[in-house]
């Protein structure tokens, strides 16, 4: 039911300043230092100022526009950068810090087949500038300009965000070869190796990352979403609390963290984590989501609509949303609204199996049983092995007369679920009212076998043995059958 955790693949962003150009002239120069200091003192607005003042002063000054567009990307202007580095590139196509900082900028715009590109690029330009040292000398080159392991880093983080979770961990391993203490790439091969479902190889990569750097944020989160993998949900929770404790605005933690006392069964404190992650980020569709589900579960109908409602405001085509919609509504009864939702949500998804189940259900509930079997039918089309659209294709035929046609799918449930009491029972049924009576008492029997407590299986029985004449076996199967219920009732009294 949930959304696919979040997780971020793409960590800081790095730059090697070299020396500032004696070609330049001295007021540009002034300039660039006096950005840089802005820069690192965090303001980025006048940091800029000072560059378009260097690059209006040197209009061929590479340096400046990489500079200037690192700053923009810090601020969220990725696209702003990529137009400053590619200035960099056109003045210097050699310049290895632009095209990897463009692959960062890119990597912010979700570009990851462009991101990858300008690694590829970062990469070989970085590796000719070391191919000719000696082993010591690569180590110590690469200690003055950790790029190379850093290039190799973040492009396994775009190639994990793609899917290529195996060359993701490959460029890792690399980068971790180059520079052992690359707490970004034991992070991104930590995510990577998660995407694989190896939560335990990426525990081990998250404790790495948190021994080198103890205050990192990002690897507290990745270890808790590979523990909520591995079913550990408290220690996952153990996790995000750091997460929060290191950075209180962490929208995903409380998120996750709300997933993990969801999977507790802590549905209330679920609801009051995703309240914290909605107040951080209004437009959280996720967020909406998973909080109309604890509240639907919660028994608070009206309040789980209310947050479908909105995660289908933030986002119009997530068709999750408008099925648990539709549940609610079924649930409420309001069946007419319930379809309009399951048909929404199967536009959207047309291999949404659940989707056409439910909507099967309605239509059954609303007396339109063919529609109901043209349901249930797509689900098996969907899923061959669905017992309980077999079942409910079964009983919507038995609506409709057609009792060899329900009785093949009966036959089909039980070949799936031996167990299936319900199924027994049913059969049962269908083969009273093509007057096998004979056979009905051993699916009823049956169905008592693996449910002793089976009222509407004693009472069917006796019906069919009436029908044969064994008026006493009728008899004393109502009574069974009273009995049950009765016992029920107790019960239901009693809690």
């Amino acid at each position: 039911m949930f959304k696919k955790l979040i997780a971020i693949a793409f960590g800081a962003i790095f730059i090697v300043s070299p020396a500032v150009s004696l070609s330049a002239n001295a007021a540009d120069n002034l300039f660039i230092k006096s950005g840089v200091a802005k820069s690192m003192q965090g303001d980025y607005h006048g940091a800029i100022a000072d560059y378009d003042q260097a690059i209006e002063l040197n209009p061929d000054d590479a340096f400046a526009y990489a500079l200037r567009g690192l700053v923009k990307s810090e601020l969220g202007d990725h696209r702003g950068a990529i137009a400053d580095f590619n200035r960099a590139i056109e003045i210097d196509p050699e310049n290895a810090n632009a095209y990897y900082n463009r692959g960062n900028a890119k990597g912010g715009l979700g570009d990851y087949h462009g991101a990858i590109a300008d690694y590829d690029r970062a990469i070989e330009l970085l590796r000719i500038s070391v191919q000719f040292l000696n082993d010591s000398a690569i180590a110590e080159a690469v200690e003055l300009n950790p790029s190379l392991s850093s290039a190799y880093t973040f492009r396994g983080g775009a190639k994990s965000k793609l899917g290529d979770h195996d060359g993701a961990i490959a460029d890792c391993d690399r980068a971790i070869e180059l520079n052992p203490d690359n707490v970004d790439a034991y992070y991104n091969r930590g995510n990577a190796k998660g995407g694989l479902g190896d939560y335990r190889g990426a525990i081990a990569d998250f404790d790495q990352a948190i021994a080198l750097k103890p205050d990192d944020a990002n690897a507290y989160y990745g270890r808790g979403v590979a523990k909520g993998g591995l079913g550990d949900y408290r220690g996952a929770m153990a996790d995000y609390d750091r997460v929060i404790e290191l950075n209180p605005e962490y929208v995903e933690a409380y998120y996750n963290q709300g997933v993990a006392k969801h999977n507790l069964g802590d549905h209330e404190g679920a609801v009051a984590d995703y309240d914290r992650a909605i107040a951080l980020n209004p437009d959280f569709a996720e967020a909406y989501y998973n909080r109309g589900l604890a509240k639907f579960l919660l028994d608070d109908y009206r309040g789980a609509i209310a947050d479908y409602d909105k995660a289908i405001e933030i986002d119009p085509d997530y068709a999750e949303a408008y099925f648990l919609r539709g549940v609610v509504k079924r649930g409420l009864g309001d069946h007419d609204s319930a379809l309009v939702d399951f048909d929404q949500a199967i536009e959207l998804k047309p291999d949404f199996a659940l989707a056409y189940s439910n909507r099967g259900v309605v239509k059954f509930n609303l007396g339109d049983h063919s529609g109901a079997i043209a349901d249930y039918s797509q689900v098996i089309a969907l899923k061959p092995d669905d017992a309980k659209a077999y079942n409910n294709r079964g009983v919507a035929k038995a609506e409709l007369g057609d009792y060899e046609g329900a009785i093949a799918d009966y036959d089909r449930v039980i070949a799936l679920k031996p167990d299936e009491a319900d199924a027994y029972t049913n059969r049962g049924v269908a083969k009273s009212e093509l007057d096998d009576y004979e056979g009905a008492i051993v699916d009823y029997s049956q169905a008592i076998a693996l449910n002793p407590d089976d009222a509407k299986a004693y009472t069917n029985r006796g019906v069919a043995k009436a029908e044969l004449g064994d008026y006493r076996g009728a008899i004393a199967d109502y009574g069974r059958a009273i009995f049950q219920l009765i016992r029920s009732l107790i019960r239901v009294f009693l809690r």
